[in-house]
């Protein structure tokens, strides 16, 4: 049995950047991740914008100006200004040949086509040069950066329609056990609702992770190395859910071995979730994660989500860590390191009750995770604490 911090470690250094790279529409890149410089095929602004609703000036000594026109954004007139003129501008519109500044409008008052200034004009003011944001061929956006919403809006603004991202991986889910059946179905005694396979594929939604396709298995070896040799052939990472311990009617790990797959490691001293199972074959990165949904969701973010990031070319491979104070007294029964379901507010950490693997509910209102490393035996309230946020 190997520490989380090994686990972590292994995890990390046996999951490779991928380098299969794929072309898409930039409003279907969000989360991705560039595989390339993308240069600005335009200044932005591509002309002298103004940033006011004003007026545009002919020169800026004068007091009062002759009003000659109007340009509205979008206009393509481009009109010539003279010293002594004034031009109506609009936010956005294209700044007369001419100009020396605009002058915001709460700043004048129109007397017989005249306008008339109240205060001192700065030369360029209110003016944003063609260029200011980015200059034609200046890189825009580097390689290795993730796509958020602003940076779509931001590439759309320089007439980018497409951009080459890191390809993100293909990933098979796959449920065992003879127990489970799908919600919506008659439950039968001694029968459970099977809910790791779509709580997994949610949390792979919030992570931008959508190629995910789901397979069921029953409790029987054969049944079992089928499916698992078909999902190695055919997807970049395999989560398996359940059948990894070592009870008379757990398959996996035999399957997994007969398969001649890499075991990386195999048991974490962790709870929840110590019979984590990582393993590779070739390019396939396997987890076997445990069957509790509690311990299976904790390894989920502790260990799959660094490696899928770090997969898909993020440039960085964990969820956001820091401290908060205990509002809690909490004692450990064991020796192992412990990831305990919290909500923290205001810097404060409250332990929530119903800690065991098997359950849920705290998970569901949970917004963090405490980690209590090994040499950490008992928590007090005051004491300071390790925080895993949840998204």
């Amino acid at each position: 049995m190997i520490s989380v911090a090994q686990a972590l470690q292994l995890t990390l250094s046996h999951s490779k950047k991928t380098n299969k790279t794929i072309s898409i529409p930039i409003h279907k890149a969000l989360g991705f991740v560039l595989a390339k410089d993308i240069l600005s095929p335009i200044n932005m602004p591509p002309f002298r914008q103004s940033a006011m609703d004003g007026y545009a000036l002919g020169s800026i000594e004068e007091k009062s100006y002759t009003l000659t026109g109007e340009v509205q954004a979008g206009d393509d007139s481009d009109p010539v200004i003279s010293k002594g003129e004034a031009i109506r501008i609009f936010t956005g519109a294209p700044v007369p040949k001419g100009a020396k500044a605009v002058i915001m409008q709460e700043k004048v008052s129109i007397e017989n086509n005249q306008v008339v200034i109240e205060e001192t004009v700065l030369e360029n003011s209110n003016i944003r040069p063609a260029g200011e944001q980015i200059k034609k061929n200046e890189i825009a956006l580097s390689k290795g950066t993730i796509i958020a919403p602003a940076g779509i809006g931001y590439l759309a603004s320089l007439g980018i329609t497409e951009i080459e991202v890191y390809l993100k991986p293909s990933i098979a889910i796959v449920a065992t056990g003879n127990e489970l059946v799908a919600p919506g179905q008659s439950l039968q005694f001694g029968q459970i609702y099977e809910s790791n396979s779509v709580m997994l594929s949610a949390a792979l939604q919030t992570y931008g992770f959508t190629a995910v396709d789901f397979f069921k298995i029953e409790d029987q070896y054969e049944a079992t190395r089928t499916v698992l040799d078909k999902v190695i052939h055919q997807y970049d990472v395999v989560l398996i859910s359940g059948g990894i311990s070592v009870g008379d009617y757990d398959f996996v790990g035999k399957a997994l071995r007969d398969l001649k797959v890499e075991e990386i490691f195999y048991k974490v001293k962790q709870k929840p979730g110590k019979p984590l199972f990582f393993a590779k074959k070739e390019e396939t990165t396997i987890f076997a994660l445990p069957g509790n949904p509690a311990s299976s969701l904790s390894c989920f973010y502790i260990y799959v989500i660094p490696a899928l990031q770090k997969i898909s070319g993020h440039p960085h491979h964990d969820l956001k860590r820091g401290t908060a104070i205990s509002d809690s007294n909490y004692k450990k029964k064991g020796q192992r390191a412990e990831f305990l379901k919290a909500i923290v507010a205001d810097n404060k950490a409250t332990i929530l009750d119903g800690q065991a693997s098997s359950m849920l509910r705290s998970f569901a209102v949970a917004n963090a995770i405490v980690y209590l490393p090994e040499e950490i035996h008992e928590v007090k309230v005051g004491d300071t604490l390790q925080i895993i946020d949840l998204p």
